[in-house]
C-alpha cells in the first residue's frame, strides 16, 4: 500500500519546476487565470503545474517559458536538481523566497529603484540587519 502512495507523490523536480513557474508568474504580476488563458488551459491546471502535482510536458513548458518571457533553462538552471529536496522538507532557497508574498513585493519595489547607489545601500542595510 505504501508503494502505491510513494508512486503518486510528486517528483521533487516537478515541484521545483512548478515553484519556478509560480515565482516568475507572480514576479510579472500575472494571475493563474491569465497564464492559463495564454496556454489554453484552465487555471486549475496551472495550479496543478505550480504545485508539482501534474508534470509539465516539454512542449507545454516551452509555451510557459514563452508566456513568462524567460528561456526554458530558467526552470532548470541551479544546483537544486543535483540534490532535490523532498517535497515535505522546509525550503530556504531563492525560489522559495521569490514565491512568497514578501519576496514578490520586495523584488517589485527593488527593481523600481533606478539609482544603483541607492540599491547598493539597501543591500548593505539588509545584510547588516540579517547578521545583527
Amino acid at each position: 500500500m505504501q508503494e502505491i502512495a510513494a508512486k503518486k507523490a510528486p517528483s521533487p523536480i516537478d515541484v521545483e519546476v512548478g515553484k519556478r513557474i509560480r515565482a516568475q508568474r507572480r514576479l510579472l504580476g500575472m494571475s493563474q487565470s491569465a497564464l492559463a488563458e495564454k496556454l489554453d488551459l484552465t487555471f486549475q491546471q496551472v495550479q496543478k503545474y505550480e504545485k508539482g502535482v501534474n508534470r509539465v510536458g516539454a512542449s507545454r513548458l516551452q509555451r510557459v517559458a514563452d508566456s513568462l518571457g524567460v528561456p526554458i533553462s530558467h526552470f532548470f538552471d541551479n544546483a537544486a536538481f543535483d540534490n532535490p529536496v523532498p517535497t515535505d522538507a522546509p525550503r530556504n532557497d531563492l525560489v522559495g523566497f521569490l514565491s512568497s508574498e514578501e519576496g514578490v513585493e520586495l523584488n517589485r519595489a527593488f527593481t523600481k529603484i533606478k539609482d544603483a547607489r541607492t540599491r547598493q545601500k539597501i543591500v548593505g542595510l539588509l545584510k547588516s540587519l540579517a547578521f545583527a
